[in-house]
């Protein structure tokens, strides 16, 4: 049989990986929208290894292999902004993403005291929305995003993180 998935704190050296898998799964997202500036297309090397320095950044390993990835950060308003959750193509649909979500709000709540967590996804991103629904965020609002894209926005408590995945 083949090997299992592990989640694990992602390291510098990691960072590569991490850009490429990002660039590689906001491909859909992108065709979705028509529109090929959505953030995670155009985040740079640096601006990702910047990330891994200062957020809670998680990865799902394959071996050596980085197969998924989400990073958060806590806002000033006690809220962890959660965001640039993937997984790779291949993957989707095995509880990867609910895994990495899980260990992001653990993290969050756990060592950087998150009172809520927050993400965003697009309108028209219905197996996220699917995900982060079941997962126990609820729509509180909208925005759009730097690239135009109308975003929908969901919450949840963060004591309600155990029940994630």
């Amino acid at each position: 049989m083949g090997m299992s998935v592990t989640i694990s704190v992602a390291t510098e050296q990691d960072a590569e990986q991490i850009f490429r898998l990002q660039y590689l799964c906001f491909q859909g997202e992108a065709a979705l929208y028509g529109n090929y500036r959505i953030d995670p297309l155009v985040q740079s090397l640096d601006s990702v290894r910047q990330e891994l320095a200062t957020d809670c950044v998680f990865v799902a390993r394959l071996g050596e292999e980085v197969v998924g990835s989400v990073r958060g950060s806590v806002t000033e308003d006690g809220a962890a902004a959660i965001g640039k959750l993937c997984v790779h193509p291949r993957l989707q649909g095995h509880g990867i993403g609910a895994r990495l979500l899980r260990a992001a709000e653990e993290a969050l709540a756990e060592q950087r005291g998150a009172k809520r967590f927050r993400l965003f996804t697009g309108h028209r991103s219905e197996g996220n929305l699917r995900l982060y629904r079941r997962v126990g965020y609820e729509t509180v609002g909208t925005s759009k995003g730097a690239d135009g894209v109308p975003m929908i926005v969901l919450e949840k408590p963060a004591s309600t993180y155990a029940t994630t995945a």
